[in-house]
């Protein structure tokens, strides 16, 4: 186990290099002038001032001599400073990050108990309607883009029976020690409950074929003519050789609960990690988007890390893998 782990940070440190050349060179490749990006495209702008700013942010030096200077200074603990914010990059990441962990976290939450009872229903009175209905249910939302399913919420709770507010995380126009808790949680709801109804359907669908296999093995055809009931079937067998696999696989779903907070964010106009990156992107802040892209990259590992140790624990045979 220690030997699996050690190989696996020194890919991840791997990971991380080639991740940082690649968004360098593809920042240097892509037509977008960060300087233009920065200015808005102000064409009062003298060429002496932009040449100012070029050599303020480092951009007259070579590609090579950026990422250098960039590397050396997040040897040191430094991630750069943002050229659309104008503060250190951490301190964006640490504000942001906090925000979107809330968001991700309440809907890994809920996705994963909602999926998992719905799994283990559907397995527990399969061939059914009920299996049916949560089988349709799951299929539909496996196919279903989150931007498309966030989209219709809003209209629906937002627009049309105006429960919720159409976006952002606090009240438009309050002053941030003004906004109370409540308000908080009101605009939170929306983005919250698209990521949660999304990440369901996996663990819902998993977790019913886990089940199903439990419930043909013979330890469970002895129990029913034992005469065991449903619940003492589930509680007896059924939960603790359903509910680490579950976990398992909901660990391993870091990756796109990431990729789905972006477009929940994007919709919802949610200022989290995705939605800076996004516009970290499209303004062309190369330190703060490499910085976002590491961070985001050392969560979904923590995630398939976390993951691939519980099915060892699991699954013993799987201790020999690499």
């Amino acid at each position: 186990m220690t030997k699996s782990i050690v190989i696996r940070l020194i890919r991840v440190v791997t990971l991380l290099i080639g991740l940082s050349i690649l968004t360098f060179s593809l920042i240097h490749l892509s037509p977008m002038d960060p300087i233009n990006a920065y200015i808005g495209g102000d064409s009062s702008a003298s060429p002496e001032q932009i040449e100012s700013l070029k050599e303020y942010w480092g951009l007259d030096k070579s590609p090579v001599e950026q990422y250098i200077s960039w590397a050396g200074a997040l040897l040191q603990g430094d991630f750069g400073t943002s050229k659309l914010y104008r503060s250190p990059v951490i301190d964006i990441i640490q504000s942001r990050f906090l925000t979107s962990l809330a968001l991700m976290g309440t809907a890994w939450v809920l996705s994963g108990v909602i999926g998992y009872l719905l799994g283990m229903t559907a397995a527990m009175n399969r061939g059914k309607m009920i299996d049916k209905i949560i089988k349709w249910y799951s299929y539909t939302l496996v196919s279903t883009p989150i931007f498309w399913m966030g989209l219709i919420l809003l209209i629906v709770f937002a627009v049309w029976l105006n429960w919720f507010p159409v976006g952002l995380s606090v009240p438009a126009g309050v002053l941030e020690s003004d906004v109370r808790f409540i308000d908080r949680v009101h605009h939170f709801v929306l983005p919250a409950l698209t990521l949660s109804i999304l990440g369901v359907a996996n663990v819902a669908m998993h977790t019913r074929e886990k089940m199903i296999d439990i419930l043909n093995t013979e330890y469970i055809i002895f129990a029913k003519a034992r005469g065991e009931s449903k619940w003492q079937i589930f509680k007896n067998h059924g939960l603790r050789n359903s509910v680490i696999p579950a976990i398992t696989l909901q660990f391993a779903y870091f990756g796109e609960l990431f990729g789905g907070s972006m477009l929940a964010e994007q919709v919802f106009a949610y200022p989290g990690l995705g939605s800076t990156l996004t516009t970290a992107g499209l303004k062309g802040d190369l330190p703060l988007m490499v910085g976002i892209i590491l961070i985001s990259s050392l969560f979904v590992f923590a995630g398939n890390l976390i993951a691939d140790i519980l099915n060892r624990m699991v699954d013993p045979r799987t201790k020999g893998a690499s």
